[in-house]
């Protein structure tokens, strides 16, 4: 026993990383389309199965929203992609370390059947028209000395499309950190980088696992760029900015409901859509945060309706400098087990004979990032005009107006499914 309490565990590190919604028009180098999603669509997986996954994934993603939405300033997180690669570790754990990861993640059914369908959904989500480009990539990266459990190993490959690379972290941590960090960068078009911070790789890690999500979609009716204008945004109800706010007309979906407006704007082949959750009042946003959930969500979808709307947009950009780390807030969620280096099951990743060499979560990093303008292709920004602001004819309902001149929230999501891939807020469009 006290050989057992002497020696640590070996530890890995789940590493969740998001890149997107990014839309831009004046492309840069590191803003262009990257190369189209792969030829063939993959079908969805049974609508029962894709429900399941979509409401764990809320439930989650909106749970660790109220402890996020403590932190001051802009945010941004992708439910789907910290469960992704939460997923990846509860297919390896057992026990009461399994159990109290299933059910801080709201997951339904088997590890297997969980991974099988996720992995399945997000594929199908990579449109192969090339209308959105929507990019997830997952890695396993294991100390090369390190023996996973072949099931594991077979499984993330299978349900993820998540090859195991080895390093050398046992003689070169700070180059291996390195490594995964360039490989984070490369799959996200270079906006995402240092997404390990210093430190966080030692010479005990034995594995890193990866979830990369890139996404870049054009407006199915781009702003018309001529029209954005300097527009005050109630930074408080006492306190206000001027900020380069687009604004056009459109039949989108709209519902007003306890004190929020929201307002939906579908990108290119309408899978994938944006939706603005804008406080009724300028100093609303507070309210609006605590009484949102998944349910609530759904409830607010499911009453918009298709509308003539004048919408006022700020342009935004949420790009945090450093990564967040969750260890903490999943542990007071429920999961502390997966970090209790005594206690922590993970047998179904790596099972040494000594006991005190079997792995325990060490690290749960995540970063996001997201930018809004007017448009996103050439071609789409040269068809639209959107300047319909006097188009309501004798007799006709005058368009609904949206102002977005107020904190808000916005999502992004699948819309056949309900998945939330992006949650966040902006409280000054002019900042980062």
């Amino acid at each position: 026993m006290r050989k057992y309490l002497m020696r640590s565990p070996y530890p890995f590190v789940v590493a969740a990383l998001l890149l997107g919604p990014h839309l831009t028009g004046a492309a840069t180098p590191a803003a262009q389309k990257p190369a189209p999603a792969p030829p063939s669509r993959v079908e969805p997986p049974p609508a029962e199965a894709v429900r399941q996954i979509a409401q764990s994934s809320n439930a989650f993603g909106f749970d660790f929203y109220q402890r996020l939405r403590q932190k001051p300033g802009n945010l941004v997180m992708s439910p789907a992609s910290i469960t992704t690669s939460l997923a990846m570790a509860w297919g390896g754990a057992r026990g009461e370390t399994a159990a109290q990861m299933q059910k801080v993640l709201h997951l339904q059914g088997t590890a297997g059947e969980v991974m099988a369908t996720s992995g399945q959904l997000v594929r199908s989500l990579q449109d192969p028209s090339g209308l959105v480009v929507f990019r997830v990539a997952n890695q396993l990266f294991g100390e090369k000395t390190f023996h996973l459990v072949p099931a594991f190993r077979d499984q993330t490959a299978a349900a993820y499309g998540a090859p195991v690379e080895l390093l050398d972290f046992k003689k070169a941590p700070e180059k291996s950190r390195v490594h995964v960090n360039q490989w984070v960068e490369d799959k996200t078009s270079h906006r995402v980088k240092d997404l390990i911070p210093p430190g966080a790789v030692s010479e005990e890690t034995r594995l890193v696992l990866v979830n990369a999500i890139y996404f870049l979609g054009d407006w199915e009716k781009p702003f018309e760029r001529n029209a954005t204008y300097q527009a005050p945004f109630f930074l408080t109800a006492t306190e206000k900015k001027d900020v380069p706010t687009m604004r056009g007309g459109d039949y989108l979906r709209l519902a007003q409901a306890d004190g929020v407006t929201a307002v939906e704007l579908p990108y290119e082949g309408r899978q994938l859509s944006m939706l603005f959750l804008v406080p009724d009042k300028v100093d609303g946003l507070a309210a609006v945060e605590s009484a949102l959930d998944a349910k609530k969500l759904d409830t607010l979808v499911s009453a918009m309706k298709r509308q003539d709307v004048w919408l006022e947009l700020p342009k935004f950009e949420v790009n945090p400098g450093d990564s967040l780390s969750l260890g903490d807030d999943l542990k007071e969620m429920g999961m502390p087990l997966a970090f209790d280096r005594q206690k922590a099951d993970f047998t179904g990743i790596a099972d040494p004979p000594d006991p005190a060499d079997r792995p325990v979560l060490a690290k749960v990093f995540h970063k996001a990032f997201v930018r809004v303008d007017e448009t996103g292709t050439e071609a789409a920004a040269a068809s639209a005009s959107l300047d319909v602001r006097g188009g309501a004819g004798a007799g006709l309902e005058p368009p609904h107006e949206v102002k977005v001149n107020r904190p808000f929230l916005f999502l992004i999501r699948d819309n056949a499914s309900g998945l939330v891939l992006f949650l966040g807020r902006v409280t000054d469009p002019s900042g980062k």
